[in-house]
């Protein structure tokens, strides 16, 4: 499982990182995380507010930080 996190490396992005690693290791899955702070990369891939998260190459939410227990249901 791959977790691609978009923004500027604020403390929004830092807490919805946390909140993925939380959600993964509730699962008891392996998981690496990407990431991406390019505002143009950022941009290339579509997300128009950040943070942003995307598992597995799909943006699954941006603009708001979500709750881990969200993520754990979106890796069922």
């Amino acid at each position: 499982m791959k977790f691609t996190i978009y923004g500027s490396g604020c403390a929004k992005c830092k807490q919805l990182t946390a909140n993925a690693e939380d959600a993964a290791k509730a699962k008891g899955l392996e998981y690496d995380i990407e990431k991406v702070t390019d505002t143009n990369a950022i941009i290339d891939a579509g997300i128009m507010r950040t943070p942003a998260l995307a598992i597995d190459g799909e943006i699954v939410t941006e603009g708001k930080v979500i709750p881990a227990d969200e993520i754990q249901q979106l890796l069922t």
